[in-house]
């Protein structure tokens, strides 16, 4: 091996692993691409019509959804969870679930990489505007119903 391909792979093995402060995460992650264990990898975007968003504040507050596309070209935010993170060296919970170290893998401050459930996903930071920021925010609030409307419901319509 060459010493170029040599210092070449050496530093791809660190961009792979790189050490980025936990405050990183603070801001906007769009799913970039997953792929579910033995199924072909899923590109995110304009392409497929899919993407997943993840919003993390600097005092803990979190918000995921799920982005999609209909076949007629409107937009569909479909709340998936509002709560809080933490990540501390290496460990990171949300929703309040057991902490899991390495659950998030730094491949470089405005990338990771990380596995759930099987599902192997690629996030990536961005800037988006400060609207439509609040906007899904405020959406994955919504998802939690007050307990007196989950009651009602409860109800009303499972009867």
């Amino acid at each position: 091996m060459t010493m170029a391909a040599l210092l070449m792979t050496t530093a791809m093995g660190f961009a792979q692993n790189a050490k980025v402060d936990d405050k990183e995460i603070v801001g906007v992650w769009l799913m970039e691409s997953m792929q579910w264990e033995g199924e072909k990898k899923t590109v995110c975007g304009k392409e497929s019509g899919y993407t997943q968003f993840k919003f993390y504040g600097a005092d803990g507050e979190y918000a995921c959804a799920e982005i999609a596309l209909t076949k007629e070209g409107k937009c569909v935010v479909l709340p998936h969870e509002y709560g809080t993170y933490s990540l501390k060296d290496g460990w990171y919970s949300e929703m309040g679930r057991p902490a899991i170290k390495d659950a998030i893998t730094w491949i470089d401050k405005t990338t990771t990489k990380g596995t759930w459930m099987k599902r192997h996903d690629i996030w990536k930071k961005t800037q988006l505007p400060e609207k439509l920021v609040t906007y899904i925010v405020n959406c994955c609030k919504t998802k939690n119903a007050p307990e007196d409307i989950q009651q009602m419901i409860k109800q009303n319509m499972f009867k």
